[in-house]
């Protein structure tokens, strides 16, 4: 027997870009659309309903970023892959969506079979990234520089920040940890007081800074 389809959620504000997508995909024996979205709320609610393999997000929405959206559905549902679908060659926006646990970065003027292929590889597991942005961002974290900031840090908040700028969500590092998810919730708390930060990306971000400086 050959192995279910691909299961696709597209979010793209504009209509011709999506419809374009959606009948290449749809073209495919071995993926279907299954649900679409123009906006970052309807996304939210309909992936989280439909829990498509793959989610093709638009880095700009009308209402929000598709980044947002990545994040909230990997909180949700890490098992989602979450495929980046942009028009700009944007640095911040790539180092985001890293952060956020996007699995690629695309820019839309790809090759239709190269959006295909990064689909598949998406759906395997895979994180990719634009062939053309990867040399800007390192797969290895390193610990951060010196700094007072820093100082303070025990070592499971050093690690709990660390997987933070992987991108992991917080049920993913305690998994990864062995530690229960509400501890995992104090620890990020803690390091967030300690670095006088309000939201975990602010977090991510500065430790993403200082591993160059090290």
């Amino acid at each position: 027997m050959s192995a279910p389809p691909i299961r696709v959620f597209l979010a793209d504000d504009h209509e011709i870009v999506r419809r374009g997508v959606a009948a290449l995909i749809d073209g495919q024996e071995d993926m279907e659309v299954v649900g679409e979205a123009a906006t970052a709320a309807q996304a939210r609610a309909r992936i989280l309903a439909v829990r498509p393999d793959v989610a093709v997000l638009d880095v700009r929405l009308p209402d929000g970023s598709g980044i947002d959206v990545c994040r909230a559905v990997k909180q949700a549902e890490p098992g989602i892959h979450c495929l980046m679908l942009t028009a700009y060659d944007d640095e911040d926006a790539l180092r985001s969506a890293i952060i956020a646990g996007a699995d690629g970065y695309v820019v839309k003027d790809i090759r239709a079979s190269t959006l295909l292929d990064d689909v598949r590889a998406a759906h395997r597991g895979k994180r990719l990234i634009d062939p053309r942005v990867a040399d800007r961002v390192s797969a290895t974290l390193r610990e951060p520089a010196d700094d007072p900031r820093f100082a303070s840090l025990g070592l499971r908040e050093r690690q709990v920040l660390a997987l933070i700028a992987d991108g992991r969500t917080n049920r993913q590092i305690a998994e990864r940890l062995g530690l229960a998810e509400k501890t995992v919730k104090n620890y990020v708390s803690s390091l967030l007081a300690k670095l006088g930060l309000e939201r975990r990306t602010q977090a991510a971000v500065l430790h993403l800074e200082h591993r160059g400086r090290a």
